[in-house]
């Protein structure tokens, strides 16, 4: 069966559309012949991967950033066949941010990631499914592979995809971060995992991981896996600029575990409403596509991955 690549021609700063070719003789020396569509405007991976998926595609693959990968799992997902074995994701990573490349551990290589894609070996990953508020505060739903949240990383998020985005994805995120956080205030928020007590208070942000990494490598989840039927979540608040400045090292490298405006804890379903009429906006694999109120639930087992 023939790959199928949904292809972000304006990923890499416009590269992956000026060098396509080089990329699709990579695929070709891996796999050898495949077919592919490229996206147009947000939202068109969504839209190919069911196509695909309606076609009797196999093998999906995402060539681009983790917006692209995000929106190809959400089609996919989303076109009815959930837990098909016959079904699997690859990836050929082309973005600014590079977080589920790291969690996944594949190549920035485009020939070892075409590579990966000729592997029978895959992971059986868990996804993430976010109910939230879109334009206009109508209800959307996303899926979503590697992290999803509220408060600064929302905004963050904003900002990189409105063009603050430099040859460096970490310094993109950086700098936007460090943007984001000037005058920031935490927003009031009341948040519950898996049905139990509310709790209200403000939030820097609050983050529900399926994978490790966020913000163009923060390891902001050092110990959570793709795999284990549960997310990890980390609370952060107080989170000022100072902080930023002089704690940034900690952020990477996931010790900000330990200190005190850190919190972690487990969960297979996260609730999440705004408190004060603050408008809180989300974060969902490094796009923001709307706003708080939110329930985040894990769909176990839900997608193959191919890894190499």
């Amino acid at each position: 069966m023939k790959p199928f690549l949904i292809v972000n021609p304006t990923s890499a700063s416009g590269r992956t559309g000026r060098h396509f070719d080089a990329i699709a003789r990579a695929v070709r020396s891996a796999v050898g012949e495949f077919e592919c569509a490229f996206t147009k405007a947000r939202g068109d991976g969504v839209l190919l991967a069911r196509e695909a998926v309606a076609a009797g595609a196999q093998l999906v693959v995402a060539v681009g950033g983790d917006g692209t990968a995000s929106e190809v799992i959400d089609g996919l997902v989303d076109a009815a066949r959930p837990h098909d074995p016959d079904l699997s994701f690859g990836f050929i990573p082309r973005g600014t941010g590079g977080d589920l490349r790291r969690t996944l551990g594949l190549e920035v290589d485009v020939d070892r990631a075409a590579r990966a894609l000729a592997s029978p070996r895959t992971i059986t990953c868990d996804l993430g499914r976010i109910a939230f508020a879109g334009p206009g505060g109508a209800p959307r739903i996303r899926h979503f592979a590697n992290v999803a949240g509220c408060g600064v990383s929302g905004v963050v998020s904003g900002f990189v995809n409105d063009g603050l985005k430099l040859p460096s994805g970490k310094l993109s995120f950086m700098l936007a971060s460090a943007r984001a956080l000037v005058g920031w205030a935490d927003r009031p928020v009341r948040w519950r995992a898996d049905g139990g007590a509310w709790q209200e208070e403000r939030i820097t942000a609050l983050s529900v991981c399926n994978g490790r990494y966020f913000g163009g490598g923060m390891l902001v989840a050092p110990d959570a896996s793709m795999h284990d039927g549960l997310f990890d979540v980390v609370v952060w608040s107080d989170l000022g600029f100072g902080d930023f400045l002089t704690k940034k090292k900690m952020l990477y490298d996931g010790t900000h575990v330990k200190l005190p405006n850190t919190r972690v804890l487990r969960a297979r379903s996260v609730e999440i409403e705004p408190r004060e009429g603050a408008e809180v906006l989300l974060d969902v694999d490094g796009e923001q596509p709307g706003t708080l109120p939110a329930r985040v639930d894990l769909i176990p087992g839900a997608l193959a991955i191919r890894v190499g």
